[in-house]
């Protein structure tokens, strides 16, 4: 991923592959914003503790940054599921309820999503100029989160998975993720390769580390998307907090970051 640093002291990421692409997509980091500790700098969470003028300033700090407008930005009422709103313009500002995921078709259009150690991933469909966004966490990953969004896609785009690009941004890495019998459990049942997903870091016995971003690559590879076209971002949250929120380093005491996604006019 490539860092920016914009005029108003906002910092975002921006994934590489879509640099020549009409595509634009930036994980906002925590500089830039007005909320104070523990939520410091750029919080979007309103249920967190935060103030609500500090996450509604933030969030216009961060549209101002990217040359949007936050009243149009779309959003989630994250639930940790599989779910995907197809949206357009005359969603522009609609929170959309019992959905991790976002696709459209439509142009300037920014869908929004929220993380502070789950991945965002993103999706776009250079032939048809179709993109979705998505949050996966442990839960939304091995439910098939990844594959959900491709699916989505195919199904109101026409999309190939052969064709497609996608990002696996910042999130919890494989060094700091340790997970219990339940994550086990499930992700043996349900992924494609679950043994090359874990280690065990603190020795036989004792609780694995589980690699959030290969087993969203696993999914997508078993959906057809070539591994060549899967960007994977490799900033673990935990270990990068002077940057990303992170959930699991900071016990819950921190704010959410953003990723947000919209598509660009195509010349003619």
């Amino acid at each position: 991923m490539h860092r920016v640093q914009h005029a108003n002291g906002v910092i975002t990421f921006t994934f590489t592959a879509l640099a020549d692409l009409p595509v634009a997509a930036h994980v906002s980091t925590r500089h830039g914003g007005v909320s104070p500790d523990p939520w410091r700098s750029l919080n979007f969470s309103i249920l967190r503790g935060d103030a609500r003028d500090h996450v509604l300033e933030n969030r216009r700090r961060l549209a101002t940054a990217l040359g949007l407008h936050a009243a149009d930005f779309v959003h989630c009422r994250q639930v940790h599921g599989t779910g995907i709103a197809k949206v357009d313009w005359e969603n522009a500002g609609a929170v959309m309820d019992g959905s991790d995921g976002l696709i459209t078709d439509a142009v300037g259009l920014p869908l929004s999503l929220l993380f502070a150690d789950c991945a965002p991933l993103l999706i776009y469909d250079p032939v048809h100029h179709a993109l979705g966004v998505m949050h996966a966490g442990w839960r939304g990953t091995v439910n098939g989160a990844a594959p959900a969004l491709l699916w989505a896609m195919q199904a109101a785009y026409d999309s190939d998975p052969a064709q497609v690009q996608v990002g696996i941004g910042p999130s919890i890495g494989p060094q700091s993720y340790e997970v219990g019998a339940e994550v086990v459990a499930l992700a043996t049942a349900r992924l494609p390769d679950p043994a090359a997903l874990f280690t065990y870091p603190n020795g036989a016995g004792r609780n694995p580390h589980f690699d959030l971003w290969q087993a969203n690559v696993q999914l997508l590879v078993q959906a057809g998307v070539p591994v060549a076209q899967i960007e994977i971002s490799g900033i673990d949250t935990a270990q990068h907090t002077a940057d990303f929120f992170s959930h699991r380093a900071e016990r819950g005491r921190c704010g959410l970051f953003s990723m947000v996604a919209w598509l660009e006019a195509i010349e003619r």
